[in-house]
């Protein structure tokens, strides 16, 4: 997941000749308090908008928008503001400030579905309270955004304060809240959007662990669905709703795609993007998108990964981290393709793009800083090298993915045994890919009881691959036949 949907730095561009002031604008627009607060300051200050644009690094007309209350003012730029006008963080606290998206009459919903009947078990919210223990202190959590404030911090509830919010006792007991009752939800709004948040980072938390968190996401998910038809019908956009909506539908397709069900996992992440679109939630449409990629490249549609994986970088062209996500996905939809020149290509764009992230791309999409970052950067390019070797049978690719793939397993903390699995499997198999059967009968062998149990959906297409290379190549040799052996006992 990720984190608010503040778009990134605008280059400077360069001034053009001074235009009046036109008539202020912001009354109804998204910004409206940002742009009267930013107006009064520029002119306390004595500068015109053409003065303040070129101290900051911006055309007038940027200034002049964000006056009106027309765009969002980019993070880097509030800073710059803030330190121009010697306002002590004034601007950037009003931009971190919840405020009301204005709906516009017969334009909401635009999308017919965004209520439609949802995928998945129609199972009752109570599967059991998220454990107390791994509650978190403060939003972003588990790469989750506050859906009011993005990542400006916020706190969240203390569990014992939040009504029981799967059916049943809850962290502290409690009675449940009336999702759809006339008086309302008994916590306040934004609270109990903050707990939802906090609820979904404790099962993101727990969901490898438990089997049942599949359940009481998609109730949660549900329940919060309703909540949002509800304020919609009463004639205000559910802008929180939709946008944690959008974040719970990302887990629950991501468990449902764990669990090999992909139908059902296509069927949320679509649900996701809808309510993503509808609040424009950039950075939850280039997540879905990329997770949508997965999906495909797990049906083997080259085509379609690639056009999915356009689409990442599409969303916002000024957010670097959406461009090297949109690069490494397509590096792995050429790979399947077997085009070595455009998977080569975009994995140095990758590489390249992943280098001169910021601050601002961290904030936003935190699972891509430090040896986090580097380890799905490596994964993504060793599993993009494997599938080029395996569509071309070119030794190089493979010898290249085994380095990649050592370098990323390496870096998996403890606690990540999934992916921990996964890596081990795919190494095997890039051995496999470069002529060496030994080396990934050795690496496999260690994993196979694991693997072999495993009922996620990309772990068992990673020891499918495995077997099809080594049975296919190399069935006679002993180390293979030993190899199966351990295969079939380990399946028992």
């Amino acid at each position: 997941m990720t984190g608010g949907s503040a778009p990134g730095d605008r280059p400077a561009r360069t001034a053009g000749p001074a235009r009046a002031e036109g008539p202020a604008r912001a009354d109804g627009a998204p910004w409206a308090e940002f742009g009267r607060q930013l107006r009064s300051l520029r002119r306390a200050a004595g500068l015109t908008q053409l003065q303040l644009g070129l101290r900051v690094g911006y055309h007038h007309s940027a200034v002049s928008k964000l006056e009106a209350g027309l765009r969002e003012p980019p993070v880097g730029l509030v800073r710059r503001l803030d330190a121009v006008l010697e306002t002590g963080g004034e601007l950037a606290a009003l931009a971190a400030a919840p405020r009301e998206v204005p709906r516009r009459p017969g334009r909401f919903p635009a999308d017919p579905a965004l209520f439609a009947p949802l995928p998945g078990a129609d199972a009752p919210a109570g599967q059991g309270a998220p454990d107390a223990r791994m509650w978190p202190a403060r939003l972003p959590a588990e790469g989750l955004a506050c859906p009011l404030h993005g990542t400006a911090g916020c706190a969240v509830p203390d569990p014992g304060e939040l009504p029981v919010l799967l059916g049943g006792p809850g962290p502290a007991g409690g009675a449940a809240p009336a999702w759809g009752a006339d008086d309302g939800p008994a916590v306040a709004e934004t609270e109990l959007l903050h707990g939802l948040t906090a609820v979904l980072a404790c099962l993101i938390r727990e969901a490898f662990r438990h089997e049942g968190r599949v359940t009481a996401v998609e109730g949660l998910l549900r329940a919060l669905a309703r909540w949002a038809g509800e304020v919609n019908s009463a004639g205000r956009l559910p802008y929180g709703q939709l946008r944690l909506g959008a974040q719970y539908a990302q887990v629950a397709g991501r468990l449902r795609m764990e669990r090999g069900q992909i139908g059902v996992a296509m069927a949320w992440f679509g649900h996701g993007l809808r309510w993503a679109d509808a609040v424009r939630d950039a950075s939850a449409r280039a997540t879905l998108l990329s997770d949508m990629c997965t999906l495909v490249r797990l049906d083997g549609d080259p085509s379609l990964m690639l056009g999915y994986a356009q689409g990442i970088g599409a969303v916002d062209a000024r957010r670097r981290w959406m461009a090297t996500l949109s690069d490494l996905y397509q590096a792995r939809g050429h790979a399947l393709a077997g085009d070595t020149a455009a998977c080569r290509h975009h994995i140095t764009l990758a590489r390249r793009g992943f280098a001169r992230l910021g601050a601002q791309d961290h904030l936003e999409a935190p699972w891509m800083a430090g040896p986090e970052g580097a380890m799905r950067v490596d994964s993504a390019i060793g599993g993009a090298l494997r599938d080029l070797a395996v569509a071309t049978g070119d030794r190089a690719a493979a010898r290249r993915a085994v380095d990649a793939t050592a370098r990323s397993r390496a870096q998996v903390p403890p606690q990540m045994r999934s992916a921990r699995l996964l890596l081990t499997l795919r190494l095997a198999d890039s051995w496999a890919c470069a002529g060496d059967p030994g080396a990934a009968v050795a690496l496999a062998s260690e994993a196979l009881p694991e693997a072999v149990r495993s009922r996620e959906s990309m772990v068992t297409a990673e020891l499918r691959g495995l077997h099809s290379r080594l049975t296919g190549q190399w069935a006679d040799l002993p180390e293979v036949r030993a190899y199966r052996e351990r295969l079939l006992d380990a399946g028992e």
